[in-house]
C-alpha cells in the first residue's frame, strides 16, 4: 500500500510530495505562459498584398484629422478622422476603394498592428456623407473609446 502512495504523489499522510508539487507548479507555469501568449499572438496582421491586380491595395498614410487638429471639430469639414491614443505618430495602413477608405490599422508602440474601427458616420462632420462610398470615415483605436472595438 505505501508504495502504492508514494507512486500515485500520495504520502500516507495524505499530502503530496515535493516532487510533485514541483511538476504541478512547472505545469501551472507553463500553462500560464501559453495563455498569455495566445492573446498576442491573436493580435490583428497588417493587411495583406494581394497577388492579382487590385483596386484596393493597402498604402501607408497619415491623411486623418486627429483631436489636436481644429479641423477635426469643424462639422463642416469632411474629411478623414482618426481617434487613437498615438495620433499619427505610428504606422498607419489603409486600404481604399476610389479614394474612400474600406479599411486601417494602426500600429501600436511595438509595432504591433490593430485593425481600427470604423464608425457609421463621420462624428461630428455632417457634410460628406453624400460623396460616392459615404464620403470620408472616422475610424477609432480599439479599446480607446469604452465600447468601441
Amino acid at each position: 500500500m505505501t508504495t502504492t502512495l508514494r507512486a500515485s504523489g500520495l504520502r500516507a499522510s495524505g499530502t503530496r510530495s515535493p516532487k510533485l508539487v514541483r511538476i504541478l507548479a512547472a505545469l501551472a507555469v507553463t500553462a500560464a505562459a501559453l495563455f498569455a501568449g495566445s492573446g498576442m499572438a491573436s493580435a490583428d496582421e497588417w493587411p495583406p498584398v494581394p497577388a492579382e491586380p487590385s483596386p484596393s491595395v493597402p498604402f501607408e498614410t497619415k491623411g486623418f484629422l486627429t483631436p489636436t487638429d481644429p479641423n477635426y471639430w469643424n462639422p463642416l469639414v469632411a474629411e478623414n478622422r482618426l481617434t487613437s491614443p498615438f495620433g499619427t505618430s505610428t504606422r498607419i495602413v489603409c486600404t481604399a476603394f476610389h479614394g474612400v477608405y474600406t479599411g486601417c490599422w494602426q500600429a501600436d508602440e511595438r509595432g504591433n498592428p490593430h485593425k481600427l474601427v470604423a464608425l457609421p458616420f463621420n462624428f461630428p462632420s455632417i457634410t460628406g456623407w453624400s460623396l460616392p462610398g459615404g464620403g470620408p470615415a472616422h475610424f477609432v483605436y480599439p479599446g480607446f473609446i469604452p465600447g468601441i472595438g
